[in-house]
């Protein structure tokens, strides 16, 4: 049972750190199984794999509690007033992801959730984060070299003091975004339904491409995985229990919590990382990492299809 706990740990922090970083949970969760198999039942890993998320989401739901509660005493009426359009443009935002699963998600299932789209995806939305960054720099090397040549002109600063590189985006903070930026990020958030893409990848890109700030647009990804993979976890839990009539072993039992908590624990740790990050870097990093990975997983498969190992 101890070996087993050590390889729920060992997935639920991959899911806890690709999960929010954009770089795609799926492409590490291919490579992990490669190499750390459960000792479970096939019913049991496939409703492992999906309620794992959860936990994942409680730390979203945990560190973002005052902002997403719109019945907060605390809050003002005009302050509750937001919370509830905040919703409101997260439900909207679910909607395209909602129609293109229903229709889709058994057909990409079958024909490209392996090891070579995975790879392909990786390395392809890797080489559009760096390209979107290099357009963003010259934006920002504008936006700076304009702040000085027109004092007059307010320009929002950093904590450091420096031109704040939010400020150079339409809509800066979550708050702004309306609901045609919202459905515009939500149709990216399709693109998600193709394994390796990354989900908060698309969303973030999509965010930046529709004139969100990073921090406006990683904050909305969050809120936008809240209903898709809380709900459907909750479904494939009740598919799982009810449908199929799965009865858990003391060992998957361990697994699961093991599993679950860790998952949020590394999340809570993702989400302030990422968070804190990208208020004085860009995501041209995780571009790299993201071609990287790719290389990797096609060079391992590459390799295994040779029968070379």
């Amino acid at each position: 049972m101890f070996f087993e706990a050590l390889k729920a740990f060992i997935i639920g922090l991959v899911e806890g750190l690709t999960e929010w970083l954009p770089i795609s949970s799926t492409g590490h969760m291919i490579l992990v199984d490669e190499f750390i198999k459960l000792d479970v039942s096939n019913e049991f890993l496939e409703f492992f794999l999906v309620v794992i998320q959860i936990g994942a989401i409680l730390a979203v739901i945990i560190l973002y509690f005052t902002k997403l509660n719109p019945f907060s005493s605390k809050k003002s009426a005009d302050e509750r007033k937001g919370t509830w359009r905040l919703w409101g443009m997260v439900a909207i935002g679910c909607i395209p992801a909602a129609v293109i699963g229903i229709l889709f998600d058994d057909w990409v299932t079958e024909h490209m959730h392996n090891a070579w789209v995975v790879a392909a995806m990786l390395i392809v939305y890797g080489v559009i984060f760096i390209v979107l960054e290099r357009r963003n720099r010259r934006r920002y090397t504008q936006y700076v070299h304009d702040s000085y040549a027109h004092p007059e002109t307010p320009v929002a600063l950093n904590s450091e003091g420096e031109p704040d590189p939010d400020a150079m985006f339409a809509i800066r903070t979550v708050d702004e975004i309306d609901w045609k930026c919202a459905i515009k990020i939500g149709l990216f958030q399709c693109l998600a339904i193709i394994p390796g893409t990354s989900r908060s990848g698309a969303t973030i890109i999509g965010g930046m491409l529709t004139g969100c700030s990073r921090t406006a647009a990683a904050e909305f990804t969050f809120f936008l995985a809240i209903p898709i993979m809380f709900g459907w976890g909750l479904v494939k839990a009740f598919k799982t229990f009810l449908g199929a009539g799965l009865v858990m072993t003391a060992s998957e039992g361990v697994v699961l919590v093991v599993g679950l908590v860790t998952a949020f624990v590394v999340s809570v740790i993702s989400i302030k990382f990422l968070m804190g990050y990208i208020k004085n870097n860009d995501f041209a990093a995780f571009g790299i990492y993201r071609i990287v990975v790719g290389v990797v997983v096609l060079g391992y498969f590459g390799l295994k299809a040779a029968g070379l190992f």
